[in-house]
């Protein structure tokens, strides 16, 4: 298996399990809180997607954000300098979290274009060195890598605010 086979198989489990984890959810449950300054799933969703798509569309490719061309903060209601990460807990507390079907389609909008640059890649893209804020340079591969990390890791924070709320397996 290649590189661009393998990271293909890595986006599409992780949004099977994202699937699974938010399947049935309301949108009381994805905007609960367990207590004060505790992110909602609906904000650790949010932020997922809004560094997916900086990972791709800025750090990778140097485009402008999806977030940015498409509009998604109209759509979702928030403000265009919204990040989704390095919270107060006022900030937190007061995160509006936008309807989990328009979170989703933000997300399938991100993850088709993160696929389409993933199928455009050669084999030799994948070890082409890029500057990535903070972090410093590293082939593209690394950060296609840091993706899944960093994506997987919130997938897993959502599965226990779902526990939390619901119980195990419900």
């Amino acid at each position: 298996m290649d590189v661009q086979e393998y990271i293909g198989r890595q986006l599409a489990g992780m949004k099977f399990v994202l699937n699974n984890t938010l399947d049935t959810l309301t949108q009381q449950e994805v905007s609960w809180r367990p207590s004060s300054g505790c992110n909602p799933i609906g904000l650790i969703l949010f932020h997922t997607v809004r560094s997916e798509d900086r990972f791709i569309q800025d750090v990778l490719q140097n485009k402008p954000l999806i977030w940015e061309t498409e509009k998604w903060h109209e759509k979702l209601g928030l403000d265009e300098k919204e990040e989704g990460s390095h919270y107060t807990e006022d900030q937190v507390n007061a995160f509006q979290v936008p309807e989990l079907e328009k979170i989703m389609a933000y997300y399938d909008a991100v993850r088709d274009a993160t696929k389409a640059y993933l199928r455009a890649m050669k084999p030799e893209d994948f070890d082409e060195k890029i500057t990535f804020p903070n972090f410093g340079e590293m082939p593209r591969a690394i950060v296609f890598s840091m993706l899944a990390i960093h994506t997987s890791e919130h997938i897993g924070e959502i599965a226990y605010l779902r526990g939390l709320q619901r119980g195990i397996d419900k």
